[in-house]
Order: structure tokens, then sequence, then C-alpha cells
């Protein structure tokens, strides 16, 4: 399934489709895919239909019903199911941001403070954040790091946040930063 090639368009679905499915028994709703990229609900739906055909979402009708990522969707993206995964949370502005933990954080620059960035990649709705929040992750699962700073730009398309950093704590109370 891994050899299939997905527009822009639609990769932005489907990755917005398995960001907001994850923790969830229900289906996603279209309005809330397209509230998370910023699109109209139609051309979401347009996208499902092509999506549903290369079997990586399947369509759940009623009122309750929206779209649910296949195995397959997972594939594809290169991304694992959080079903059983600890997360990690996400303050923005010192306050938890609900449905959102932190997938992956890559440094660069760590020998220089100045220069510290981090680049958060996220799963759930990028949308609560902006250019200038102060953004606290953590604690981590395997380590309790600690990391806050400014994020300085966001990335609808890959899920990212790239943050400035000014701190990182270990539970020890060392500063990583």
């Amino acid at each position: 399934m891994s050899n299939i090639q997905l527009s822009s368009s639609q990769k932005r679905v489907l990755t917005a489709l398995v960001n907001l499915a994850d923790g969830r028994d229900a289906p996603v709703q279209g309005r809330e895919i397209a509230d998370a990229i910023d699109r109209n609900a139609g051309t979401v739906r347009n996208r499902m239909g092509s999506l549903r055909t290369l079997g990586l979402v399947e369509g759940v009708a009623g009122p309750d019903g929206g779209y649910v990522p296949t195995d397959g969707a997972y594939d594809v993206l290169g991304v694992e199911r959080l079903d059983d995964a600890a997360t990690t949370p996400v303050e923005r502005e010192g306050t938890p941001v609900e449905d959102v933990t932190v997938a992956e954080i890559d440094l660069s620059s760590v020998a220089n403070p100045e220069l510290c960035r981090a680049e958060l990649v996220i799963r759930g709705p990028v949308g609560p954040f902006d250019a200038g929040d102060h953004v606290t992750v953590g604690p981590t699962p395997a380590t309790g790091l600690r990391l806050s700073g400014v994020v300085d730009a966001t990335n609808v398309d890959g899920n990212t946040l790239l943050v400035r950093v000014d701190g990182m704590e270990t539970p020890a109370g060392g500063s990583a930063a």
C-alpha cells in the first residue's frame, strides 16, 4: 500500500483525518476536517471519495457518521497509530490544549541556546497555534522532559510547529538549555 501517491490535497485531508481520529471512538465528521485544514467541507467530501476508492478511508453513515482512517492510511502517511501510546501534553499560553499530543520532537542547534529550535510533530489540530504563542510541551513519557518556547511558525500540511526554545528541564530539575 505504501506505493500509493497522493496529491497534496489528498495528503492534507488524510493527515487531518488521522490526527483527529487518534484516541477517538467515533468517526470524524467532514466539517471537523475542513475546519482543521481551513478548507470547504465540499472539498473534503470530494477528496474523501477518492481516498475511499484507494482503501484509505471508510465512511460511516448516519447523523453521528463521518470518516475513519484504515490501516492503509497510516501506512501511506508513514505514521503510527497512537491507540495505546503514551501522550505528551501541550500547553498554549499556560492552558492545556485538548486533543493534541506531541508525536516527535526534533531539536536543532542545542549547542547554542540562542539558536535552539525544536520542530514539534503534533497529533491533533494545528489550528489552535499561532506564531508568537508561548507553548510548553511535556513531560515526555520516557524522560520527563519539559520544553518551552515561542512558536515561530506552523505547518498544517506537516502538522508541525517550529518553536524557538527558551527552556528545557528534566524531572531532576536540571536545565537542559
